[in-house]
């Protein structure tokens, strides 16, 4: 009888963890869609409007899609690749001051985030600028280079734009307050799609028309999160205008320049597979495939981005509140949340094989050349569900120049050569340039698997608040408050 009552306990108790566990994945989970869900429907937003711009360009030639196509894959990607990277800084400062709860310096970091990337937006300008003969020295044909050196100077603006847009996204995000970006995000598509269709079918405008509709999409929202902030969106965390926005740049500088090359080398692995293919037989068809591989793969890593941003913001929360055990079960729920995502998409895009590519080109031999490569995009979309959220991790945590050590060795060390072997010396062409690049995406993801497993989290904490009080500036209210000095 003893030993029926002990075992009814234990069911009892096993019963009554589960439903404590079940009640703690719940509430986390709403925590993390709260930042996640506006995140990724901002972002499959953002990337539409590059998406639908690519399509009507599309259907105006093919010389002008594979421009477009190395234009917003290679020398977009590296500008943004640099902004995105170095305004994740703010993520990492904005997301740990908010769980301190020192609000005021949100709005001091932001003001900052702008000073850097404004200042680093100028230096990426000649990129632009001088595209034709970059990629005629990069081996690109001369008809394709002379198309991407027109279509580049409409992306200018585009740049400019980013340094806004990066930050406002990452300084809303921390609190938590992202869903008036979605609601932009999603007004400028509808925007975009009508412009695009006016400018470009109605009004026979053509390239011109369909960027400068562009510039208009990336803009607008831009606009309306600066009002939605100055005009008391924010009250807690935006005091205006301030000149301590000059001071202690450097360490703000530093964490960019280490986020921006944790990003970079992860934004540019795609970027070097393109100019591969440039060089390949076919080039015009290689090329045109591929991107729309990675257009259909990028629409997917809006959804890791998504979860990317709430796992940065979740761990930044956590830490700079000082719960250790609350940071390292956000991160066990994102990773497992974007990972079953994630495998719905992979078995969905294994079944419908090259079929989207219609939605892009007019063409069977660039549809058949993407049906080819689909297995790839299939695989790569899997990887993309676990890793991205481990990259999110390490941005809320402070890791950035850690990782950036991790993707040049698993990018370029490793995946980039292997892919060339696969490539050309043995013959596989695209597939094998892709085949390499997804080996070292892979070995990538088990080594930040492996520093996220054996992360002492009780250590971050400590880090976090480190760096918290490190750049902590009394707010007016506590300067006006406190006694006069003698």
């Amino acid at each position: 009888m003893e030993k029926g009552l002990e075992e009814k306990l234990l069911v009892s108790k096993r019963e009554e963890g589960e439903e404590r566990l079940g009640r703690k994945i719940c509430a986390e989970s709403k925590k993390l869609w709260i930042v996640a869900g506006p995140a990724i429907f901002t972002r499959f937003s953002t990337f539409g409007v590059s998406v639908i711009s690519q399509a009507f360009i599309g259907h105006i030639g093919s010389t002008e899609l594979a421009a477009f196509a190395l234009v917003s894959t290679v020398l977009l990607r590296f500008g943004n690749g640099i902004l995105l990277g170095m305004a994740s800084a703010l993520e990492t400062l904005c997301g740990q001051a908010y769980g301190a709860k020192q609000y005021h310096m949100l709005g001091i970091y932001l003001q900052r985030s702008w000073i850097v990337l404004v200042t680093c937006a100028f230096f990426i300008l000649p990129i632009f600028i001088f595209t034709a003969p970059i990629l005629r020295l990069l081996g690109q044909a001369d008809d394709i280079a002379a198309m991407a050196g027109t279509i580049s100077l409409w992306f200018i603006p585009v740049i400019f734009s980013y340094v806004f847009s990066f930050t406002l996204q990452m300084y809303l995000q921390a609190q938590s307050k992202n869903i008036i970006i979605a609601y932009l995000a999603a007004i400028t598509l509808v925007i975009h799609v009508l412009l695009s269709w006016v400018m470009a079918i109605k009004l026979r405008l053509g390239v011109a028309g369909v960027m400068g509709s562009m510039i208009l999409a990336n803009w607008i929202p831009i606009v309306g999160q600066m009002a939605f902030v100055v005009c008391g969106g924010c009250p807690d965390t935006w005091n205006g205008f301030s000149m301590l926005a000059f001071r202690d740049l450097w360490p703000v500088v530093k964490l960019s320049l280490s986020s921006g090359a944790m990003l970079c080398l992860e934004l540019w692995y795609n970027t070097i597979l393109v100019l591969l293919t440039g060089h390949m037989k076919n080039a015009e068809i290689a090329i045109d495939s591929l991107s729309i591989c990675l257009n259909i793969n990028g629409w997917e890593m809006m959804i890791s981005l998504g979860f990317l941003a709430a796992a940065s913001v979740r761990v930044s929360n956590e830490l700079g509140r000082g719960n250790a055990k609350a940071a390292k079960f956000s991160v066990i729920v994102t990773v497992a949340t974007s990972l079953s995502i994630g495998l719905v998409l992979f078995t969905m895009f294994m079944l419908f094989r090259g079929k989207i590519s219609y939605v892009f080109t007019n063409s069977p031999e660039v549809s058949r050349a993407v049906a080819y490569l689909s297995p790839l995009l299939s695989f790569s979309i899997l990887l993309n569900s676990v890793q991205p959220v481990l990259s999110g991790v390490a941005v809320g945590a402070g890791w950035q120049s850690v990782v950036a050590y991790v993707n040049l060795t698993c990018y370029y060390l490793i995946g980039i050569p292997v892919g060339v072997v696969l490539g050309y010396a043995i013959g596989f062409q695209v597939k094998g340039i892709w085949i390499g690049m997804l080996f070292g995406t892979a070995v990538q993801t088990l080594v930040l698997s492996y520093l996220t497993w054996r992360t002492d989290w009780d250590k971050q904490v400590a880090m976090a608040l480190t760096r918290v009080n490190k750049y902590f500036v009394p707010s007016s209210k506590e300067t006006d408050s406190s006694p006069p000095t003698a």
